[in-house]
């Protein structure tokens, strides 16, 4: 069976800039976020979608990857925020690719998101199913944040896009660990717009539509369940933390990503972040770091690679990588 490795990287951002000083009407300050969060400013849509950051990202890894649009036969698009309820995001990706050849569809883990996205699409390659497919991480969470609260800060607006192609090379996946647990459901949600609390005056009023988190159950399962699956993917691929290059993780906050490497015993430095200028980009987080990473050309032939993400669901999981 062939390997499955990423041969092509791309990411987008939006133009505005949206730094700390900004939530000082909101009761926080430059200090306080740099020093809990690791971030300085963000990138924030000024009326793009979903679709247009996603887009862009993908046509940057499909370039990479010295491929044409028409070599891709499968999209998949991880968000929390599309563009509509219906039709998918990815298929709003599709038609602005003009990539009609491929197959498109969305998978929703929130913060995971791109991880699992990557699991889902490394199976079709795996199985000569696809030769080459599109995952594309995108968030615009400005859209479900509510301006006026303290926890407006966390996040930003971004795109991040790789793709998975088949190889016969000693290089790519190695190996998933993946999970889900639905009783931390409540911890981090939008309560209302679903077919549970369907749109209505009253959702609207109550601020129901925005994202509803509670942090410290946010850093006390991250901090346990990501250190958790990162020991048992090693145990279970017989490799040593010491071998790994870098971790590229999904970015919640630099307090939260300080804490898995010391649990972990990994040199901070090998972390890869980019949080000061993007904040949480949730689903683009992944692709965004290993795309600038990749492009600063810091990745070594044979260099192992850890990823790791923790999001709402809860779900949570992580991978190495052979580059």
């Amino acid at each position: 069976m062939p390997n499955v490795f990423i041969s092509g990287t791309g990411a987008y951002v939006p133009e505005k800039i949206v730094p700390n000083s900004f939530f000082e009407k909101v009761g926080s300050s430059d200090e306080w976020i740099y020093s809990k969060l690791g971030i300085k400013e963000r990138r924030i849509v000024d009326g793009e979608a979903t679709s247009d950051l996603a887009y862009k990202a993908g046509l940057e890894a499909v370039k990479n990857a010295n491929l044409e649009v028409e070599d891709i036969d499968l999209i998949i698009v991880a968000t929390t925020t599309p563009d509509r309820q219906a039709p998918s995001c990815a298929c709003f990706v599709q038609e602005k690719m003009k990539a009609y050849k491929a197959v498109a569809f969305d998978v929703a883990a929130v913060c995971s998101g791109a991880l699992f996205t990557i699991s889902v699409g490394y199976q079709f390659v795996k199985n000569s199913v696809y030769n080459n497919v599109l995952v594309i991480g995108a968030d615009t969470f400005s859209n479900i944040i509510d301006w006026n609260r303290r926890d407006s800060v966390f996040f930003g607006d971004g795109a991040g896009a790789l793709v998975l192609s088949k190889t016969d090379e000693d290089k790519g996946f190695i190996d998933f660990d993946l999970h889900s647990d639905g009783r931390g459901k409540e911890h981090f949600t939008i309560l209302g717009g679903g077919s549970e609390t369907p749109a209505s005056k009253e959702t609207i009023e109550k601020g129901m539509h925005y994202f509803h988190m509670n942090g410290k159950e946010v850093f006390d399962t991250a901090t346990k369940v990501v250190p958790e699956s990162i020991q048992e993917l090693l145990q279970k691929t017989n490799t040593s933390i010491d071998d790994v290059s870098f971790m590229i993780p999904h970015q919640p906050s630099i307090g939260i990503l300080k804490t898995i490497a010391k649990k972990i015993k990994m040199p901070f430095e090998k972390v890869m972040t980019n949080m000061d200028r993007y904040a949480n980009t949730s689903g683009a987080t992944i692709p965004l770091v290993l795309d600038e990473v990749h492009r600063a050309n810091r990745f070594k032939k044979d260099d192992l690679l850890l990823f790791a993400a923790v999001g709402a669901g809860w779900t949570w999981g992580t991978a190495l990588y052979k580059w």
